[in-house]
């Protein structure tokens, strides 16, 4: 079931997203090559829970970490650990915080030091098709609207879009209905409406759309290696077009 929010719910969802914008706002000055992952999910807790927020992933269905950081070919679910980030690395972020009993979710792919072009336009290219996602979020339009266009953006670039893997509902849980997918055709699924609160979050890739879990049961990695980056944020669909809550 699809949970519509009051303007009061939003007001609460925007002040858990403003934590999570900021949060990737002071993770993405600290990584650098030479940092691990485990610092950075360090860094993360500190700064959210300075907030007066909880984090969203900690042992959620027994995650370990307070975020998600994904190397290169890793796609999601990244588990912060004793891995140090190398100069040319990319790093998928996924931030979760929960303030006044509401959520919110956003990820971000950053570059760890100077990186290649082609990862560089890979990072661009997901951050833009997220983008031409939101402006089909309309009262009025549907679902997948929004799926069909990140996946036009992203293919028409020359890369693939994540099938395994979607966004979804958000609100007083971190998953709810609908789920969001980034493909598709237009047309389908429910009709938008106001008080509708939307984790969009392309998963792009440069190679095969086609993923694998690896064996610790998280971390999802593309099937053939090649790079893959992320852009999530959390969008309230309202009467004079959307907004996003995470981005600060």
């Amino acid at each position: 079931m699809i949970t519509i929010k009051n303007s009061q719910e939003i007001e609460y969802m925007r002040q858990a997203g403003r934590v999570v914008g900021e949060t990737l706002l002071k993770l993405e000055e600290i990584i650098r090559p030479g940092i691990t992952t485990a610092e950075i999910d360090r860094l993360a807790e500190e700064f959210i829970t300075k907030q007066g927020a909880k984090p969203s992933f900690k042992g959620y269905y027994g995650f370990p970490a307070s975020i998600c950081t994904s190397v290169n070919e890793e796609v999601v679910h990244g588990i912060p650990g004793d891995r140090v980030l190398e100069e040319g690395d990319i790093i998928s972020v996924d931030c979760g915080a929960i303030l006044n009993g509401y959520q919110g979710d956003a990820a971000r792919t950053f570059s760890v030091g100077t990186v290649s072009e082609e990862a560089m336009r890979l990072i661009n290219i997901t951050k833009e098709s997220f983008f031409k996602g939101v402006e089909k979020a309309l009262v009025g339009n549907k679902l997948t609207d929004i799926s069909h266009s990140i996946q036009k953006y992203a293919e028409d670039a020359g890369y693939s879009v994540v099938r395994d893997y979607v966004g979804h509902g958000i609100g007083k849980e971190m998953h709810e209905d609908p789920e969001v997918p980034n493909f598709g055709r237009p047309g389908r699924g429910p009709k938008l409406i106001s008080g509708m609160v939307l984790a969009i979050e392309p998963m792009i890739n440069i190679g095969d759309y086609r993923v694998v879990t690896q064996s610790n049961d998280w971390t999802v990695v593309t099937v053939d290696k090649s790079l893959s980056a992320h852009y999530e944020n959390t969008v309230a669909i309202l009467p004079d077009g959307p907004e996003i809550l995470t981005l600060v």
